[in-house]
Parts: structure tokens; sequence; C-alpha cells
């Protein structure tokens, strides 16, 4: 590279542009943003503000500072390219153009040293220096032209790039130095450049695909580090080669294609990027498809636009039921598809044939059959099974079953079973046997989407169905149901009424007549005959019975057959109750207050009349003659049909209560009357009219019966309070009984006694039995402390004289001294009572018995006598039985 150097001297100083004609030579890619060049405007007195234009602003823009940058990415054509730069005043408006000729640089390697000579150069505006002296020129300023670099050079490095000087070198002594991203910022010390020389040098390989240009700004200083010349800016383009292979976006890309399709059908598109240049003919790519699998029934059935991936059909022939999947290989080559010097990538498309309906569903069998019980709906009668040999459960698979004959009354369907595609013909409405018995259809069927273009319906899919009803026993019906009957009300019991009787629709079945029978009957009125269905009456009909409704008695009747399974209809009799004048009128209200004075004592009463019209109002009131009281003291006023006011006749009557018949009539033919008494309670009234002592009339008018019962109720209440009393002081008795009876520490009911101990054996025989024999000669106060008594023990009183019995007690003298002993018992005082725990182990003083031990258990029995129990009385006969019989 050899340096650029540009000088120009002149004595006078003219605002503009330094020529009309500018020339540069550019790369053929150009890049939106790119700097291309400079272009330097001079101004004499340095205050104009200009501002830049371009004739071709879609292509180029100029900066303020004269650096004319590429607005898009183009390529530049052979011929060169020409546009105008404007350069004008903003105050004075005043307009100043340049023409600029763009020319492509004839290779991708750097410019030569004779390019670089033939560079020309922008010079900068002339610096004007406001001094004493007169006017003097100064040297213009130097530009470096945009420098191209290859990237991935091999070196060495570093590599010089251009050389940079200032013609002041030759008086002062320069220091160099580049800045900007690559140099003093990131990425640093990629460009590096000698002080001294000047020298502009690259150290390492660059890749276009990082960073694809570099802005570097030259500056010159003195050894002081004053500015010498202004700052220059240096354009690096990185120049890129075919170093990146073309990516596919997707390593496998998926498509579909109706089969039947026409040449020329698009498919779908496949797109690889290539990191390379994309506006040089390393980044242009070319698409081609390698092979295709199945290649049936041909081996070119697509084809793809090489330039923009588009894959589209060029020959007929696809079938979904014979090929439902291709397979491509796509390649994408660089260089545009240049097989020698281009690099290549591949990726797969799979192209899926979706199904289309070319292909009519076929009936299995022309005839199906089928059968179905009568009156029975929604019942399955018929599986029609239909093949399709479109893609199941699409559209085109699925099957439409359309009846076209033998059903003109709607009686069956078809529905689609979405599993198998089966027609179920059902029964939506019920079938007759009696009318018919059986039905042939005709039925077509269709997919849900019409077929392809060009093909038609075959004979198969269209087939009969028939089927055959099955006749059963069938419900009696009641005609008319329900059955209306108009009678007059008060029909006596036993008289008939009407006939209800029912049909039988089977009619080709062989069974008995009908039975007839009572379901529902609220008020029990009627009963019907089992044979004829004859309705007679049990008791007299009254319409205004609360089973009556609008004047409306509804009954229900049932209806048997005996056929098999037996069934039974029902009817529902409507009898419609005609009214006649069988009640009389009632007053309304029973009770009424009233004042004792003549003002205000106005009663208004109501008639009241089960009836209807014209057996009820309008009503005559009237009081009776007698008692004569009546009329002397009350007067009755008809105020409407059905209202009249009864009122004093007298100025005053004293308070009470007061019966008042009144005699009401009403307007039937013949007419029907009552003597209703209305219950009056005369009062004291205020001005108001309201009653004062309320209270003494309400008490006034209790009757005997609630009194008598009130007092019962008291009564009652007072003997239950009185039992409660007696029961309650009659426990505390029993209570407190029983705690002088036994101490709770020796209650044996509440403690566990232990019978089983029988002492040592034989060894522990060395006690004193006389303590047993004779417990008086042990002083009582040496056994038990005083005070320290179980209260069911003797107590220390005088001894009772209980009877004394003989050593050699006489046999006749045994049952009297037994009810001796119980009497004296009985009367002791000091016995314990019959419910309480008796001590037995104090026998008490004087025993005349001698020791137990004298007697001989061991000998037989044969020696003893016992004929002496003979002698003691029947209470002993069966002791003289068993010991007295001799040897039996």
């Amino acid at each position: 590279q050899a340096p650029i150097k540009a000088t120009c001297e002149d004595i006078s100083c003219k605002t503009g542009f330094p020529e009309d004609v500018h020339s540069a030579v550019v790369s053929r890619s150009i890049h939106g943003g790119q700097p291309l060049l400079n272009v330097r405007f001079r101004s004499c007195d340095g205050s104009k503000k200009i501002h830049f234009g371009s004739s071709e602003p879609e292509d180029f823009r100029v900066g303020e500072d004269g650096v004319v940058y590429a607005e898009r990415s183009f390529q530049l054509s052979a011929e060169p390219t020409e546009f105008v730069v404007s350069a004008q005043d903003q105050e004075t408006q005043e307009e100043w153009q340049m023409r600029v000729k763009l020319t492509p640089e004839p290779a991708f390697t750097g410019p030569s040293e004779k390019d670089q000579q033939k560079i020309e150069d922008i010079v900068f505006p002339w610096q004007q220096y406001k001094q004493s002296s007169p006017l003097k020129r100064q040297k213009r300023d130097w530009v470096i032209p945009p420098i191209n670099l290859p990237e991935n050079s091999r070196g060495p490095f570093p590599q010089e790039l251009v050389r940079i000087r200032s013609d002041r070198d030759k008086s002062l002594s320069l220091r160099y130095s580049v800045t900007g991203p690559g140099a003093d910022q990131p990425p640093t010390g990629i460009f590096i450049i000698n002080p001294i020389s000047g020298q502009l040098s690259v150290t390492k390989p660059l890749d276009r695909e990082q960073i694809a240009s570099f802005h570097l700004r030259a500056h010159a200083v003195d050894v002081n580090g004053n500015q010498v010349e202004n700052p220059i800016d240096i354009v690096i383009n990185v120049i890129d080669m075919n170093d990146n292979r073309p990516e596919f976006l997707h390593q496998v890309w998926n498509g579909t294609v109706p089969e039947g399709s026409k040449p020329g059908t698009y498919v779908m598109t496949v797109t690889a990027i290539d990191a390379d240049d994309p506006n040089a003919q390393n980044g242009m790519l070319r698409y081609r498809i390698l092979s295709q699998a199945p290649s049936s029934p041909s081996p070119n059935m697509f084809t793809i636009n090489n330039e923009t991936g588009d894959i589209i059909t060029v020959a007929a022939g696809l079938d979904r039921e014979k090929v439902q999947q291709y397979t491509l290989i796509i390649q994408a080559t660089d260089m545009e598809g240049n097989p020698t010097y281009g690099l290549s990538n591949t990726a797969t498309a799979v192209i899926t044939v979706t199904d289309v309906n070319d292909n009519p569903p076929e009936f299995t069998a022309m005839t199906f059959y089928g059968e179905v019980p009568e009156n029975r709906v929604d019942v399955i009668v018929a599986n029609l099974t239909v093949t399709d040999k479109d893609q199941p459960h699409t559209p085109a698979w699925n099957a439409m079953y359309r009846m076209t004959a033998g059903d003109p009354t709607g009686q069956f369907t078809i529905l689609t079973d979405p599993n198998s595609n089966d027609g179920l013909v059902t029964v939506v409405k019920p079938i007759d046997f009696e009318t018919n018995r059986m039905f042939v259809l005709t039925v077509a069927a269709e997919n849900q989407v019409p077929l392809a273009k060009g093909i038609q319906h075959p004979p198969q899919s269209t087939a009969t169905v028939s089927i055959t009803v099955i006749d059963v026993n069938e419900s009696p019906y009641f005609v008319p149901n329900p059955k209306l009957v108009r009678q007059e009300e008060g029909l006596l019991a036993g008289s008939m009424l009407t006939t209800f009787t029912a049909q039988d629709p089977d009619r080709y079945m062989q069974q008995t007549s009908l039975r007839y029978s009572k379901l529902s009957d609220p008020a029990n009125w009627l009963k019907i005959d089992p044979v004829n269905g004859q309705i007679t009456t049990t008791a007299v009909l009254d319409r205004e019975s609360i089973y009556v409704q609008n004047n409306m008695y509804n009954a229900t009747f049932l209806a048997s057959d005996n056929g098999i399974p037996p069934m039974s209809g029902t009817g529902t009799l409507q009898i419609y109750l005609l009214d006649i004048n069988d009640n009389a009128p009632q007053v309304n209200p029973k009770e009424a207050t009233t004042c004792e004075t003549l003002q205000p004592n106005a009663i208004n009463i109501t008639a009241v009349d089960p009836d209807i019209d014209p057996n009820a109002g309008p009503f005559a009131f009237e009081l009776p003659d007698t008692p004569a009281s009546i009329k002397r003291n009350w007067t009755i006023v008809r105020i409407s049909g059905d209202h009249a006011q009864l009122s004093l006749r007298i100025r005053f009557l004293e308070a009470g209560i007061y019966d008042v018949p009144i005699v009401i009539t009403d307007s039937g033919n013949p007419h029907a009357s009552s003597t209703s008494v209305l219950k009056v309670k005369v009062c004291q009234c205020d001005i108001n009219g309201d009653c004062t002592d309320v209270d003494r009339i309400v008490g006034a008018g209790l009757g005997t019966g609630a009194i008598i019962a009130i007092l019962l109720c008291i009564i009652i209440l007072l003997i239950l309070v009185l039992m409660f009393v007696v029961w309650m002081k009659r426990r505390d008795k029993e209570r407190q009984a029983k705690q002088l009876l036994i101490d709770p520490e020796d209650d044996v009911r509440d403690n566990i006694l232990k019978y089983d101990e029988e002492g040592g054996g034989e060894e522990d025989q060395d006690y004193d039995l006389s303590q047993l024999q004779q417990p008086d000669t042990v002083e009582p106060d040496a056994i038990k402390p005083v005070g320290i008594r179980r209260l069911d023990e003797r107590p220390i009183h005088a001894e009772p004289q209980y009877p004394v019995r003989s050593a050699a007690p006489h046999p006749g003298d045994i049952g009297d001294f037994i009810n001796e002993g119980l009497k004296a018992a009985d009367n002791d005082p000091t016995a314990p009572p019959y419910d309480s725990l008796l001590v037995f182990d104090y026998e008490g003083s004087g025993s005349t018995a001698g020791s137990l031990s004298s007697l001989n258990s061991s000998s037989s029995g044969g020696e003893q006598d016992y004929d002496y129990l003979n002698d003691w009385g029947p209470r002993f006969k069966k002791l003289a039985d068993m010991y007295g019989g001799g040897d039996d």
C-alpha cells in the first residue's frame, strides 16, 4: 500500500466544492450504512451552517461531516453509478452542487499500488487564521479512501495496510495514532500504527461474519501532544470469503399435499441460510432434490424452485391409498449452486399425502334383516355395515345413512357408530302390529364430504333393510279417556251412574274378556261391575265435599286382560256435579262485639252458603219473633245481597254476652233458610267506640265446662306434688336407717371374704378351745376398746330371757322350744331388723351343751337309735323315715 499524499496551494479562497466531478472506486457489494467516501466543502469564513443532500436519497445519504453512506444494500452494476451531492447555506439559502461517480472495483483483493495512486483525494477545507499580517494560505488536509481487506487472510502478521503521513513531518517531529473499535476500543489490538512512520497494520485474520467493517480515526500530534492535523476517518471493509456452508432452518421439514393433486400444486417451502454475504456469490444459494422415496408411481413426483425453495408437484398420480408419504432429500449449495466451488448441505422433506373423498362407502350386503316388538322405541333393529378405503375417522370416511324409501311416517332413524362407522337402524316411533307387520327400507350411504370431482356412487352404496314387527300383548285402553259425566248432586246410593268400558287392541290374540276394578275413588262413592263396567253409587254424591274441586270429582278405574304377560290400562271418570239447594246459609262471623249504648253499635254480618248460584245469594235477613226480647232489643238491615247490619234498637243494653238468632234465607228454588245464632258481646265503650271492660266480659263468658277442666288440672297438679314430697321423705328415712345399722367400713357387701384358709394342718392345733366354748370368761372391755363396736353387733344390755334347752331334751317339746325362741326374738328390742347382717358367732352364756368333740362322727350309723324321731311330730317324719326305718 503506497501512502497517499495530497497538497494544494492557492492564493485566494472560494466557498464551494473544490471540484465539479468526484470519482471514487468502491466494492461491488454495498451494505446498508456502509461509509463510501468523504466529500469536502470549502467555507472561507468558517461560520456558515452547511446542510448536505443527495439526489438519490433512497440509495445514498450525506452526513453533516461530509461522509457519504449507503442507505441500503445493493450490488453495483458494471457501469459507473452517478448521483449529485448538494450543499446549502441554511442562512442565505445559497446552494452548491458536485457530481459523484462510483465505479465498482474489478476484483476482491485489496487495491494495488497503481490503483491507489489513481484514487483521487478530496481536500480538507482551508483553514483561515486571523492575524495582523495579510491572509496566509495553508496546506490542504489529507484523506484516506475506504480500505478493502479480505477475511481469513493467512498473513504474515502484522500485515501492512496503508501509511499515513503529513507534510509537516518535514519541519516537526510528529507522532501518529489510531482510535476506534479494533484499535483502542473492543475488540482491541486488531489494528496498530507505527507512531513514527505512520504505518497502519492488521495483527490477525478478520471475520466478516463477526464484524463487516471497521471505522477508525487517525491522529497526528507533535512531541508535546499538540494536534498538528485534523483527525481523519479510515474505513476498513472486510471482504467476504466463502467460508460458511448453507444451514437449513430445520433438519426435517413436514408438508402435506392432497391426493389426486394436479401438476404444479404447491406443497411446501424449505429455507436455508448462509452466514456469508447474501449479496455476493458466497451467500447466494440454490436448491435441488437429490432423491425421492418411494419412487412410485414416478421417481420425479416433485420439483423444487432452485432459488426460493418452493416444492411443487410435477406429475399426476398421487394416491393416498397406495402411497401415504414421500421422503425427499433436499440439497442447498452456495456460489449460486456451483458444484465445483460451492459449499452444500442437505435436509429431509417429509410430504404426507392427505386423503380426499375419492372412495365412496359400500355396503357389505345388499339386504339386511331385523325385527322389533310393537310399541317399542329407541330399539336398534338392524346393524348396517359398510367399507370405505379412505382414511378412517376423517370426513371422507365417516358415513351418513339416508332412507330413500319405505318409511313415509318416520318410524325409523339411522345413527352412525363413530367407532365402527356402522349404521344403527333405530325405532323412534311406536309401531302397531295390527297396522304394519313389516317394513322394507331403502338406505343409501354417503360421506360427510362430497365425493371428489368425477367420482360417482356405485350400486353398492345402496341397500335394502327388511324389518319384521313382532306382536305383543298390549294394554287395554278406555274410550273415551277421560270420560265426562254431568250429574246433579244428591244422587242416592245404589243408583246407576254410567258405563265405563275399555277396548283390547290385540285383535289377533286369543284371550278372554276384560275385567274391571276400581283404582282410585277418594270419597268412596262409586263401584264398578268387574264384567260389564257399569258404575253405580255407594254413597250420596255431594258437590260440597272436600274431594270435589271446581264441581269436578275424579275417579280412576283399571281394565285388565289375561294375556301373557297380563296387561292393564287405566281410565279416568270425571263427574261434573250440578248444584242443588241442599245447604242453608249461615251467619259469619259467629261472634261480634258492640257497645251498650245506641251509638255506635252497628255489627256487619255476612251470609255464607256452600251452594252456588242460583242457590245462594242474594240472601234475606230477619230476626225471629220469639223470644220477644230479640226484636225489642235488636234490629237488622240488609245492606247488600250477602251482607247485613245488626244494631241495637234500644238506647241502652246492659253489658254482657247475648245470643242473637238470625234467620237467613237464600234465593234457591225452593228456598232454604236457617237460624244462626250470633254471640254478641255488649260492653262499655270509650268515645272511640272501643270496649273498656273486655276482661270482665271475657271472664263472664267462660263456660262451666272450662272452669271444671281448669279446677281438675289444678287438683291433679297438687296431688302430684304431694306424692313427690312423701316419696322424698320416705327415701331419706330409709337412707338414715341403713347408715345406723352398718358401718360402711365393715359392710361385707363391699369386701372380699376368704373361706379357703383352714389353718396349718395337724401341727397347728395348740389353741385354747375354751375361748370358743365360754366367751363370757373374757371381759368385753378386753376384746374391744370402749366405743368401738359394730353397728349390727349385739349391744351390752340386759340379756333377754330366751328359753334354755335341757341337756337331754324330750322329743315332745322341740316344737314348743322353737316357737318360744321365735317369739322371744321378735320381742327383743335389741335384736337387729330382718334385712340386717346377723351375727352368729356369739351364742350367749349358760349353755348346758357339752363339747362338740364328744360326738363320734366316725361311728357307724347302725349303732345309733333314731326311733325317737317318730315321737317328735310330723315335722320330723322325713328324718324318721330316713334313719329309723331299720336296715332298709
